[in-house]
């Protein structure tokens, strides 16, 4: 399920550089990162490349819930793309190879 949410967000990212950076919501990278984990409690949970180079991270806390999706350019600049309550760490699911048992 995480998996598909970063992609979707991936994908997402690819219209942001432009748009992004006049909104409120973006900041230097360790601004975000700092607040995310002093105020929040979030930590890095995942990481993807999106185009363009940008890095795409989900932050969360297991304990509160609370994640947040966050995109950061080639220039070191971080937007938060979306952020809500609810985070769940999924363990993967193991597909067997055909002809092997679990």
């Amino acid at each position: 399920m995480l998996t598909r949410i970063l992609g979707t967000f991936l994908i997402a990212a690819a219209a942001l550089p432009a748009a992004a950076q006049s909104t409120q919501n973006c900041a230097d990278r360790i601004l975000i990162v700092e607040r995310l984990e002093g105020k929040y409690g979030e930590t890095r949970q995942s990481i993807g490349l999106g185009s363009n180079n940008t890095l795409i991270e989900v932050y969360a806390s297991p304990e509160t819930g609370t994640w947040t999706i966050t995109a950061t350019m080639p220039q070191g600049v971080t937007c938060i793309l979306t952020y809500g309550q609810s985070y769940e760490a999924l363990a993967p699911i193991v597909t067997p190879v055909k002809g092997e048992m679990l």
